[in-house]
């Protein structure tokens, strides 16, 4: 009997696999994991963060593919635009998680008949941490993704309105799983290793950029005795981070923690937590918000729409030093514990690895047999509530915006 040929998928935009890095990395691995019975997958891989003698050829069913340059910063743009070139030349279906090759595309879709699925990763464009260039590129970039995609991806409600206002697209909404995070006890070693474990403490872990607003969050804890803080992050890996490092490295109530990479050990430490702070003000759905919902904890984060929309409008939110301090000076345990109920329900509800991984294969099924990518204008507006409702755009009822 012949073999059933699989369908060749490419994912692009990663640092790689083994996942070690972030979200992108970590949505990687659950798509491998979950659909490489069903595609022939190729990974892309950074061979600056993969050294020779610890690369792998193929990961859980997928071959993985190195190229000589870092995955992120300036060089993410050659990075990407060799990733998607080489995969034209046995992908049928491009997965590209980010738009920093996106420049490509128009040249793709005009001389190739490859499928293109573009996850545009919140609004890259307006973080702070970029060059006015770089800002100016990424906004570029980002028009051309949504325009010459077959299907472009947003991980948020807030961003699929974002992309229909500003270029009439209907993207669709896949977020991130969170249950490979575990809820594990404190051990003996943990204990001596970590002392603050064994009072109550508050939880925050992140990259060290401005726009997570790691100086407001220190600060509001270094000026309250309430609960202590506990923060994970790449401090050394810019003069920002540094210098807070400096800054509060000494209070008694903050412990600074550098990168954990150990997953179990992270879960350990996050998972036992009474409160998670998130302070990200730019993006789309943060993985480790919905990772810290998975776990059951109670969520403070910063008052944008995409955090609102990620906790269904049910967390507790600050905008500024004085709102995040007294939310800490007048949240009380027992509304703690309540809220960490309500923020597990929700996660257990909307994001898995499961639930994510199937829309993953619906989008590549109908990436395969779609010719014209449709938009939101004439579809949205032909559209009644209750079709809306099916298609899973239902927040599109007012069509005034468009």
């Amino acid at each position: 009997m012949k073999k059933e040929q699989k369908n060749k998928l490419a994912i692009i935009g990663t640092v790689g696999l083994p996942a070690n890095y972030g979200g992108f990395e970590t949505l990687a691995e659950h798509l491998v994991e979950n659909l490489s019975d069903r595609y022939d997958i190729t990974v892309y891989c950074s061979g600056k963060k993969y050294p020779k003698e610890k690369r792998l050829r193929y990961y859980k069913g997928a071959r993985l593919q190195y190229l000589p340059l870092d995955a992120n910063g300036v060089q993410s743009i050659p990075y990407d635009t060799l990733s998607i070139l080489h995969s034209l030349f046995y992908a049928d279906v491009l997965l590209i998680l980010g738009v920093a090759g996106a420049w490509i595309l128009p040249f793709v879709k005009l001389f190739t008949n490859k499928k293109i699925i573009i996850s545009i990763d919140g609004i890259e464009w307006k973080r702070d941490k970029w060059s006015n260039l770089a800002k100016l590129y990424l906004f570029w970039a980002e028009s051309l993704a949504v325009r010459f995609s077959h299907i472009d991806i947003s991980d948020n409600e807030a961003i699929q309105d974002y992309t229909a206002e500003r270029y009439g697209s209907l993207s669709r909404i896949i977020e991130y799983g969170a249950d490979h995070t575990l809820k594990l006890p404190l051990d003996e070693e943990t204990r001596k290793q970590y002392p603050f474990v064994n009072q109550s403490y508050a939880f925050k872990v992140c990259r060290i950029e401005p726009e997570n607003n790691v100086h407001i969050v220190l600060e509001a804890f270094s000026r309250t005795r309430k609960l202590p803080l506990v923060i994970v992050g790449n401090w050394d890996k810019s003069e920002y981070g540094q210098n807070l490092k400096v800054q509060y490295k000494h209070h008694a109530n903050i412990f600074i923690l550098d990168p954990i990479y150990n997953q179990a050990k992270l879960d350990v430490l996050r998972g036992n937590a009474a409160l998670y702070v998130h302070g990200h003000s730019a993006g789309g759905t943060n993985p480790s918000l919905v990772e810290a919902m998975y776990l059951g904890l109670p969520v403070m984060a910063f008052g944008v729409s995409y955090n609102r929309v990620t906790t269904e409008n049910k967390a507790l939110y600050f905008r500024d030093l004085d709102d995040l301090m007294g939310l800490l000076e007048s949240v009380e345990a027992d509304m703690l514990a309540q809220l960490g109920e309500v923020m597990g329900q929700i996660a257990k509800r909307r994001y898995t690895w499961g639930t994510i991984s199937d829309k993953y294969e619906r989008l590549v099924e109908q990436a395969l047999s779609q010719k014209e990518k449709p938009t939101v204008l004439p579809a949205a507006s032909a559209m009644q509530y209750s079709q809306l409702l099916d298609n899973g755009c239902a927040h599109l009822k007012t069509l005034d915006n468009f």
